[in-house]
């Protein structure tokens, strides 16, 4: 995939989440998301966030959360997440067509960010949602390849991934295969996706 249809997906994924999250109850945005701590109003804040954010707020949330990157991003999430679910699906509805960044961010992590954090929320509510396969494979080939924050060479050293609906492989080892949107997850370090692999248990 090349930039352009990098962001046409992530515009669609913004669009369709915004649409999915339009849909639920007052109950259903307290339900527990795969975010360790965040129900679906914090994932959907977090998400809501992404294009807005300059390098002037994010450095002050980093030196709010003492130099913590993963405690500045529950910070932001939890405080924007005081606003009202109206506002927060119609700012994610907003950042469709705005090609920004947040700080620090490639636009592989963006694409990751927005395919997983969708999967975070619709799981846990019993809400399919599939990825696009050519997205999923580009955001599987970079989690891969980083380190942080989610380590999973190391994490699934001596295993090979392999796609069962796609033309993707990595690792050595023990197999575990699968359709690639379980396998991204599994990157991700989410569980929820276990049940849909063969090779691993929980």
């Amino acid at each position: 995939m090349d930039d352009t249809q990098m962001w046409q997906t992530i515009d669609s994924e913004r669009a369709a989440t915004a649409d999915l999250l339009a849909g639920l109850s007052d109950v259903e945005w307290t339900y527990p998301s795969l975010c360790e701590g965040w129900t679906v109003r914090e994932v959907a804040a977090h998400l809501s966030l992404a294009h807005r954010i300059s390098v002037g707020t994010a450095f002050k949330a980093f030196v709010r959360a003492r130099g913590s990157f993963n405690r500045m991003i529950d910070q932001t999430a939890r405080d924007e997440a005081r606003r009202p679910a109206t506002e927060l699906v119609a700012e994610l509805r907003g950042a469709v067509g705005h090609h920004r960044l947040a700080p620090g961010q490639t636009l592989k992590n963006a694409l990751m960010d927005t395919m997983v954090h969708t999967q975070d929320m619709a799981l846990p509510l019993g809400i399919e949602r599939h990825m696009p396969l050519d997205a999923a494979v580009v955001a599987a080939d970079d989690v891969w390849r980083i380190g942080f924050p989610f380590h999973a060479r190391r994490r699934l050293a001596g295993h090979r991934l392999v796609a069962t609906d796609a033309d993707w492989a990595v690792g050595e080892g023990a197999e575990i295969s699968g359709p690639i949107e379980a396998l991204l997850m599994l990157l991700a370090g989410r569980t929820a996706t276990i049940p849909r692999l063969t090779g691993i248990t929980v």
